[in-house]
C-alpha cells in the first residue's frame, strides 16, 4: 500500500509541474498576443522612457509652439511701440521727451529679455525641434527690425 500512495503522490506532483508549465505557457502566449512582449522588452529597447517623455506629447508641441509665437511677437510689439513712442517724442514737449525716453529704454530691455528668452529656449535640445518651421533659429538683439515669419 505504500508504494501505490508514493506512485499516486509522484502522479500529482507532475500533474501540479505540468500545470505551473502550462500556465506559464499561457501567460507567454497572452504577453505576446496582446502586446504585452513589447513592454516586457520595451526597456532594453529604449521606448519606455521615449513613451513617457512628455517631450514627444501632442501637449507639449503645441505650447511650445505658442511660445515661440509669444516670445516673437513680444519682440515685435516691443519694437513697434519704441517706434510709435520715437514718432510721439518729436513733437513732444520737454517733460513729455524725458516720459518717452524712460519708456523707450524700458521697452528695449524688455525686447532684449524677449530675445534672450526666445534664442535660449529655441537652442534647448528639447524643444528646438518643436520650433515652427515659419520661425527664425534665432532672433538678433541688435536688430533694429524682428521678422518672426520666414
Amino acid at each position: 500500500m505504500a508504494v501505490g500512495q508514493v506512485r499516486e503522490g509522484a502522479r500529482l506532483g507532475v500533474r501540479a509541474v505540468s500545470g505551473v508549465i502550462g500556465l506559464a505557457v499561457l501567460y507567454v502566449i497572452g504577453a505576446f498576443a496582446f502586446g504585452g512582449a513589447g513592454w516586457i522588452t520595451a526597456p532594453f529597447r529604449g521606448e519606455a522612457e521615449k513613451r513617457e517623455n512628455t517631450v514627444g506629447s501632442g501637449e507639449f508641441r503645441r505650447t511650445t509652439y505658442e511660445e515661440f509665437f509669444g516670445l516673437c511677437e513680444a519682440v515685435q510689439n516691443a519694437e513697434g511701440t519704441v517706434q510709435a513712442l520715437q514718432e510721439e517724442r518729436k513733437a513732444a514737449s520737454g517733460t513729455r521727451t524725458a516720459q518717452i525716453d524712460q519708456s523707450i529704454t524700458a521697452l528695449k530691455a524688455t525686447r532684449i529679455e524677449s530675445v534672450n528668452a526666445y534664442n535660449s529656449k529655441a537652442a534647448q535640445e528639447h524643444r528646438a525641434p518643436f520650433r515652427d518651421k515659419d520661425l527664425p533659429y534665432r532672433l538678433d538683439a541688435t536688430a533694429e527690425r524682428t521678422t518672426c515669419a520666414n
